[in-house]
């Protein structure tokens, strides 16, 4: 008798607890890491991808990704960044020219620092200007014949360890010429 009315106790006991949710936890956590692994690989794939609004960079095993809005025209690169108030932390504006050639910037009605990274048509970062100064009129000169310039937040370059040689993937780099094509 004493037998059988052990268990029924138990359960009349247990009916008052709060519900044991660390039985579940460990289907729980398997959900989540099911749907973090395959958010992983969806990302992944995401990655590999070349948009026009978005570059990647490199620089030996490191890579990092920007979100940009790209100037290829005369009109969108005398314009710019100017009058802007903030810019996103992985955000920039992608310089897009005809062909080589030297180039300079200024800081004129620029509201914020930025950082300037001058690319040759391989797409290979040749000089990095940091920390341009708002307002500012001195000519920013490129290294050497430039294709391309990422303007990106002032001192985002050293943070993130860029610096010349890092490669430049975008759709506007010509494939047969890129270091790093989008066909990579």
């Amino acid at each position: 008798m004493l037998r059988e009315s052990a268990p029924k106790m138990r359960r009349d006991r247990l009916k008052n607890q709060p519900r044991d949710w660390s039985r579940r936890w460990p289907r729980d956590m398997r959900r989540l890491l099911a749907a973090t692994l395959a958010g992983a690989v969806f990302a992944g794939a995401a990655s590999a991808e070349c948009a026009p609004g978005v570059v990647d960079l490199r620089l030996g095993a490191s890579q990092v990704r920007f979100a940009v809005e790209v100037a290829d025209t005369d009109a969108e690169r005398a314009q710019g960044l100017m009058n802007r108030a903030s810019l996103p932390r992985f955000g920039g504006m992608l310089f897009v020219y005809d062909r080589p050639q030297p180039v300079a910037f200024w800081m004129k009605n620029t509201l914020i620092p930025l950082d300037m990274l001058f690319f040759d048509a391989a797409g290979v970062l040749a000089s990095v200007h940091e920390n341009a100064v708002p307002g500012d009129l001195t000519a920013i000169p490129g290294k050497g014949d430039v294709l391309y310039v990422l303007e990106i937040n002032g001192g985002a370059a050293r943070e993130l360890g860029l610096a010349p040689g890092a490669e430049l993937r975008h759709p506007a780099v010509d494939p047969d010429l890129a270091a790093w094509s989008c066909a990579d």
